[in-house]
């Protein structure tokens, strides 16, 4: 994060402050000066150098001291490289203010640039290049602050712009400060990138970043696969999926291009592009883990804990790289995903494969994510559960957990699972705004998908020695750390040091939790009888637990010129008259349509209305009356569409297996009365069009990730 500030008249006193604490702290050894005619500028240079860094190829100097930019250089084009990017991309750079944000500026500025000469200027700024400079509003030189950084790129030749966040249910709280911020600051990077159809994001995170989050997932008792830490690339979805049908679900991009650079580089190339940056105090509050973790490692950075730690960092992506793609491999060999929105895993296959647990446990917990769309993590004893399932064959009981139901697959005599969403959480129902993502994957999905199978070829080039396997049968942190000692990947003054680094945090972790429990407040929760249902609108899109796109609307014309062709030899037209009658019939002039889960009871109901009598003789005098006098009558003309529909539906449910039935979307009116099954074809009338297409926000397996 940022460690320069700028000092000027207007803000003496807080500056003042600064400095005092400056002063107080001995890391930070040194502040340098430069003269100028508008305001004194102070930067707080890095730390001495030492003889050894995370990776030693990004931080080279040259013998009279001065940085050799063109080291920096040779290793971002790697790793741009190595992530698929090439200098033509389109890309929005998440820029801070801070050093690691300016120096990634004047490094991807230099990269297309040099590539692509006088073709990278385009209206006297770099082609291809957005920065987009958040304002979170919690401090208030944040809006000075802003506009700062906005006139510095801009500078550089790099088009910016300015995101103010609008925090309608308040400001966040201290103890949820910077999380909340993070949130907020990426669903505008996000919406950046679509509102210019720019399929890449890129942020500025570093080697001593991935040391912070190593030691905090440490404290928390994560595997190795989490103490891989960030990924180079990954996949960002958003809320708001492409309703067209031919649209693949791509996402964004979120690369990292700095992860093998120190937070000394950052200064550095600043320094040597004579580039300034803004300091964030928040960032030397000890209230959040991070700044502690990262005051400590300061403290401890000596060049053999740096290098070790680094290593030890990198042995666990390798063995994240490995398990990553045995799983890639076993999804498209084992796993076959229905339309209705279920999985189906052929047992047999994976007891063949002997699968360690590491990697049963990742497969199973990746499909349980895309079954439910609940992307939290599967963990202790939820995955002890499944782990034990799964490797049960074959399979003869079911089993609920992380928002999923398994069991058998019927006729399969336990060879198979089925997967299926569990219908206990909570319904969600958002409105989709088709102007805002229709069309949108398909302007930028080409080239996130090459840009992906740029990265994947770059991969799988690489020798299969660099996949590491030391760590495939560990279970803990503890574990991993023991191992690593073992294997001479850590000293055993790095171990203890990383050991009392995981006990500190460990214990503030703990008691803070303790503190939040005693201060649970219980809140009682009123359960009714009926099922939970979200309202719709005619004519809105409404996106049904993150998995289906649904949508409704009554159909003006033609909606009875065939069924009364069919049914009468006649043609006759009705009118406006026609919708008015609709209405009445089975949706209710309040057009009010709702969606829940589909229930037992609509079986049944689906089952009594094609038992109905047959109504296809239709006599002219009944087609002779108004609207208003056939409902007076009760003279249902659409009661044979509507049996010969629920026919069709009850023929196609017995198909779908009554778990996987379960989690279907259905529309019902104000009263409860079953409209339709779009999954299965079933309108109640003809006069309604409704649609259930399944369609997830995050695809199988997670979407594309890097840990190169």
């Amino acid at each position: 994060m940022a460690r320069g500030f700028l000092i000027s008249p207007q803000t003496k006193n807080s500056s003042h402050f600064l400095l005092n604490s400056i002063s107080e702290t001995s890391r930070l050894t040194k502040l340098l000066y430069y003269p100028s005619s508008s305001s004194l500028r102070f930067y707080l240079a890095p730390p001495p150098s030492p003889p050894r860094f995370l990776c030693s190829c990004c931080s080279h100097l040259q013998e009279n001291g001065t940085t050799d930019m063109s080291v920096h250089s040779e290793a971002f084009a790697k790793r741009m490289a190595m992530v698929g990017l090439k200098p033509h991309h389109r890309i929005v750079l998440g820029v801070s203010g801070g050093p690691d944000s300016m120096a990634l500026c004047v490094l991807i500025a230099a990269w297309k640039t040099n590539n692509l000469g006088n073709a990278a200027q385009k209206n006297e700024f770099v082609d291809g290049l957005l920065a987009v400079v958040v304002d979170h509003g919690l401090r208030a030189e944040s809006k000075d602050e802003a506009h700062l950084v906005h006139r510095r790129v801009t500078s550089m030749g790099i088009e910016c712009e300015i995101a103010c966040c609008e925090w309608s249910e308040g400001k966040p709280k201290q103890g949820h400060l910077q999380e909340a911020a993070r949130q907020k600051r990426y669903e505008i990077l996000q919406s950046a990138c679509i509102r210019h159809q720019i399929g890449v994001l890129m942020t500025a995170h570093h080697a001593d970043d991935q040391a912070e989050l190593f030691i905090l997932r440490l404290s928390r008792n994560s595997g190795v696969l989490g103490l891989a830490g960030m990924a180079s690339v990954s996949q960002l979805f958003s809320t708001c999926p492409d309703l067209s049908a031919e649209a693949s679900s791509n996402g964004l991009l979120l690369v990292r291009p700095l992860l093998e650079f120190p937070k000394e580089d950052m200064y550095k190339i600043c320094l040597a592009a004579n580039q300034e940056w803004v300091e964030d105090p928040t960032n030397r509050s000890a209230l959040f883990a991070r700044n502690r973790i990262r005051m400590i490692l300061t403290d401890l950075a000596s060049h053999i804990f740096r290098s070790e730690l680094q290593a030890l960092i990198t042995a666990c992506r390798r063995t994240r790289l490995h398990v990553d793609k045995i799983c890639s491999n076993l999804m498209h060999q084992a796993v076959t995903i229905m339309p209705e929105g279920y999985a189906v895993i052929d047992l047999g296959i994976l007891s063949s494969s002997e699968l360690k647990d590491i990697v049963l446990s990742k497969f199973i917990a990746l499909l349980l994510q895309f079954v439910s769309q609940k992307q939290r993590p599967v963990r202790g004893s939820a995955s002890k559960l499944l782990l034990d399932y799964t490797r049960t064959f074959p399979c003869k009981t079911a089993v609920t957990a992380s928002g999923c139901y398994l069991c058998p697959a019927p006729g399969s005599k336990g060879t198979k699972v089925l997967i299926c969403c569990s219908t206990d959480a909570e319904l969600t129902l958002e409105l989709l705004n088709p102007y805002l993502t229709e069309g949108y994957n398909s302007t930028i999905s080409k080239e996130v998908e090459q840009i992906v199978a740029n990265g994947k070829s770059y991969s799988d080039q690489r020798p299969q020695s660099m996949l590491g396997v030391q760590f495939l049968n560990l279970t803990s942190s503890d574990s991993v750390l023991a191992e690593a000692k073992r294997e001479g990947i850590l000293s055993e003054s790095t171990y203890k040091s990383i050991i009392s680094l995981q006990r500190e945090e460990s214990n503030n972790f703990k008691s803070k939790t303790n503190i939040a429990l005693k201060n649970k407040v219980e809140h009682k929760v009123e359960y009714t009888a009926s099922a939970q249902n979200k309202v719709l609108h005619p004519e809105k899109v409404g996106y049904f637990m993150n998995r289906f796109i649904v949508k409704w609307y009554l159909c003006k014309q033609n909606a009875y010129t065939s069924y009364f062709m069919n049914v009468s030899n006649q043609l006759q037209d009705f009118g406006e008259e026609r919708w008015n009658f609709c209405n009445s019939c089975v949706l209710g002039h309040d057009q009010m349509v709702r969606v829940r889960y589909m229930i037992d009871a609509d079986w049944l109901y689906l089952a009594t209305l094609s038992k109905r009598e047959d109504r296809s003789i239709v006599h002219e005098e009944e087609l002779s009356l108004s609207a208003e006098s056939r409902v007076m009558s009760n003279i249902n003309l659409c009661s044979a569409c509507t049996k010969k529909s629920a026919e069709r539906a009850l023929l196609l449910l017995k198909s779908i297996p009554v778990a996987a039935r379960r989690a279907l979307p259905v529309l019902v009116n104000v009263d409860g009365v079953l409209l339709s099954i779009p999954s299965v074809g079933f309108q109640h009338c003809p006069c309604l069009v409704a649609s259930a297409i399944f369609k997830p926000q995050v695809p199988l397996g997670g979407g594309y990730n890097s840990f190169l």
